[in-house]
């Protein structure tokens, strides 16, 4: 599966969630190294128990290293909280419409436009699978201190679309051989009051790269789930 060039959102999820975090085996969780990610990592906890829901919209830049093209892909997603577990959705409207869902255990990738729904299920490892989709959207520090080394390089500010806010950018390496296969580095540049990601950067081995924007965010309000929902025509393929 080409790491880009896959079904938009797929090629985050499925590559480094089917191929890296299935396969994690069971982290400690590393001391912070320094007071200011000591702090960064309680802002996390402290914003994670709060969380309830996020919706935003998203541009995503795909550049490919071999042929040094950028792709743009635009649509809307959202994380909602559902006791213990979160639910997420994500709705591509550029190039091409594209629903994903991540419900009950199960990812689901359906195009309507070949009326084709991709499933994969996560088995027992959905809470390892389940860290890693909303990676940047209300999961905990203790959570990301298992699975990353964290390098906390400060504060910066990023315009949200309705204002700048200040937030941290943390740099992220892969403690698991299997998941520095898919993803050398992770860098998210996060609010840390509300535990949400304005930016989000994915560094593959071959130099690819996918950078995410998150605009508009909707925080803890109530989300309106039918747009995300696939329906599909008849039986799908």
């Amino acid at each position: 599966m080409n790491f880009l060039r896959s079904n938009a959102f797929a090629a985050f999820t499925l590559t480094a969630a089917l191929t890296g975090i299935l396969s994690l085996a069971p982290a400690k969780a590393s001391a912070a190294d320094t007071p200011r990610l000591t702090d960064t990592i309680h802002k996390l906890d402290t914003a994670s128990a709060k969380f309830q829901s996020a919706q935003a919209d998203f541009k995503k830049d795909l550049y490919e290293r071999v042929v040094r093209d950028t792709t743009t892909q635009t649509g809307n997603i959202y994380f909602v909280r559902k006791g213990p577990a979160t639910q997420m959705g994500a709705k591509f409207a550029t190039p091409a419409v594209k629903l994903v869902e991540f419900k009950d255990g199960m990812l689901k990738l359906y195009d309507p436009g070949t009326n084709h729904l991709q499933p994969y299920a996560s088995g027992d490892n959905r809470a390892r699978f389940e860290s890693f989709l909303t990676l940047g959207f209300g999961g905990s520090g203790q959570d990301l201190i298992k699975a990353w080394t964290v390098d906390d390089q400060g504060s910066e500010s990023i315009n949200d679309g309705k204002g700048t806010l200040a937030v941290e950018k943390l740099v992220l390496t892969p403690k698991d051989p299997s998941v520095k296969n898919t993803f050398t580095q992770v860098t998210l540049w996060v609010d840390l009051d509300r535990g949400v990601s304005l930016k989000q950067e994915f560094l593959a081995p071959s130099g690819d790269k996918q950078t995410a924007f998150y605009t508009n965010i909707k925080y803890n309000q109530k989300v309106d789930l039918k747009p995300f929902e696939i329906k599909c025509k008849g039986s799908c393929s």
